[in-house]
């Protein structure tokens, strides 16, 4: 098992030309993010609670996938139309869009490439590049944006904090991302929610977005 865990050096050295860095501290930062995240991985790898969570982590993994929460939230937008969400739904799906097209053009410009290849055919993705991680930016933007912008009550919040979490640190242990990943997609995730919040769309703009996307008539007077 420890040799499935291993980063060789010549993978060190793919993940530096692959980002194409001259930088000395840029490289010694990288290589320490290396070790580290190995380290963390063989440290957890014994451990009972982080045994129990590898077991679920490819649950964690597809729960937190862009396409899935894509798909997921179109739905509930069309499947549970009511007045009093459709605020919350539209500006989390612009939230959601938000996400995906940082995270896709810092992924374009760094190409770090990641720990491992993944092999699973049953795995929805990922995408060849590591930097940021998407999984750990859209967890946190979601638990920002029911923590802050549409306050879950804590009975809601907790859960949705502990899946937050889970899903950070599952990337490390499937080996998806390097520490460093999983940090800056975090931050991310709290930045897009803070920018969601400073464009918030009004309830009456809200009703005419899902009053166009569903070819209905929303009387926002109601």
């Amino acid at each position: 098992m420890l040799s499935s865990l291993t980063i060789n050096k010549n993978k060190r050295i793919e993940i530096y030309s692959d980002m194409k860095t001259s930088s000395p501290a840029l490289k010694y930062l990288l290589e320490k993010d290396v070790q580290v995240s190995k380290h963390f991985v063989v440290a957890v790898s014994n451990l009972k609670f982080f045994k129990s969570l590898r077991i679920h982590s490819r649950f964690l993994e597809i729960s937190c996938d862009g396409i899935a929460w894509f798909a997921s939230w179109i739905a509930f937008i069309w499947l549970l139309s009511s007045k009093s969400l459709y605020q919350m739904q539209v500006n989390m799906l612009f939230g959601l869009i938000l996400d995906v097209v940082v995270v896709a053009v810092l992924k374009a410009l760094v190409r770090r490439r990641r720990p491992v290849a993944s092999r699973d055919m049953l795995t929805i993705g990922p995408d060849k590049f590591s930097f940021p991680s998407g999984h750990a930016s859209r967890a946190f933007f979601v638990l920002l944006f029911f923590a802050k912008l549409y306050p879950l009550h804590i009975v809601f919040l907790l859960p949705v904090t502990a899946w937050a979490v889970s899903v950070a640190i599952s990337r490390l242990i499937l080996q998806r991302h390097y520490v460093l990943d999983i940090c800056a997609g975090a931050v991310i995730g709290v930045l897009e929610a803070l920018v969601i919040g400073l464009l918030w769309v009004s309830e009456e703009t809200a009703f005419s977005i899902v009053g166009f996307v569903t070819e209905e008539t929303v009387d926002s007077m109601e």
